[in-house]
């Protein structure tokens, strides 16, 4: 497999993880129990004191984080998308999938921990693709300055 091929791979899924997860601001919860019932009630009602006159529900924050998790893929992917469609040279791009392994690995060390199978899955494959770009050995530019 060539450098070109992860580079790709982890802009496609990148973009394929925002857009799963943007999908989660259109579903509602709809609770099981009477326990869910309360605790959906209470995330979105009650108001916590955060200081600074800033009131937050549990539901507030979450909807920030998740935001937070669709944007940071979207960007990165859009991002790595006009690097690569401009054709930088290819150890700089290296240096890009670099610090995307990076900032997704720490990404999938905290979702191993909190998150579920979905985030889960979704974070190791950008960052396996991510990885295997840095590690595989970019092809030199033909004459035409394409990559063959």
């Amino acid at each position: 497999m060539q450098h070109a091929f992860w580079v790709r791979g982890t802009i496609i899924f990148q973009l394929v993880t925002a857009l799963i997860h943007s999908l989660s601001f259109f579903a509602s919860q709809e609770p099981a129990n009477p326990t869910e019932v309360e605790l959906l009630a209470l995330m979105s009602t009650y108001k916590m004191d955060m200081g600074q006159g800033f009131h937050r529900s549990m539901a507030d924050i979450m909807v920030s984080l998740s935001a937070c998790m669709t944007l940071l893929c979207a960007g990165s992917g859009l991002i790595n998308l006009v690097l690569y469609r401009a054709g930088i040279e290819p150890h700089i791009m290296r240096q890009i999938m670099l610090v995307n392994a990076l900032v997704f690995g720490a990404g999938l060390v905290v979702m191993v921990f909190f998150a579920f199978l979905g985030p889960i899955v979704c974070f190791a494959l950008i960052w396996i693709c991510a990885v295997m770009a840095v590690f595989m050995r970019p092809m030199a530019a033909n004459a035409s300055g394409t990559r063959t």
